[in-house]
């Protein structure tokens, strides 16, 4: 089972404003998704937050198609109607839901969001890091990564640096941290 991010920050590190808003990404140039659309073909499943999961609703149109989508909430979540045939809620530990993935024919999910991100890094299930770092400072906000319980050795695997001044960098966790 590998676990994956595809996210981008500002400069100083964050994901969103303070109130989840991402109004201050750019959007995408014509012709150019910055390998999301090849990335998404590669996942099984998205795997998110309750709060991030609201936040994409409030768009006004649904980014991902059929493909399944995992929320994770202890709380009772209203799905809407028009998304049951491919949003579902759940609650766990990391490595117990990687398993319930694993059981469904998962191999690899995605995982977005804040409080997503650093649960699933901390509990040693995310295997490959791509962040896209946007040239603008927030100044605060809801950061990308928060405290871990120990340091996380990665491997830079390549670097895109577009036209538009964004940087995307891939990175894999280095093998054997979590054992």
């Amino acid at each position: 089972m590998k676990g994956s991010v595809f996210v981008a920050c500002s400069l100083d590190g964050f994901i969103a404003r303070p109130n989840g808003d991402v109004n201050w990404l750019p959007s995408a140039a014509p012709g150019e998704d910055f390998g999301y659309e090849v990335f998404m073909s590669s996942v099984d499943a998205l795997v998110m937050g309750k709060n991030s999961f609201n936040i994409v609703r409030s768009f006004s149109e649904w980014p991902y198609k059929d493909k399944k989508v995992v929320v994770l909430s202890r709380e009772k979540l209203e799905i809407p109607s028009e998304l049951s045939h491919c949003v579902e809620q759940m609650a766990g530990e990391p490595l117990e839901l990687m398993r319930a993935f694993s059981d469904k024919g998962w191999s690899h999910v995605y995982i977005d969001g804040g409080k997503a991100i650093q649960t699933f890094l901390n509990a040693g299930q995310i295997q490959q890091l791509i962040i896209t770092r946007i040239p603008i400072l927030l100044g605060e906000g809801i950061p990308l990564f928060g405290p871990l319980k120990w340091d996380l050795n990665l491997d830079h695997v390549d670097t895109k640096i577009y036209e538009n001044g964004m940087v995307q960098s891939r990175y894999e966790v280095c093998p054997g941290q979590f054992a």
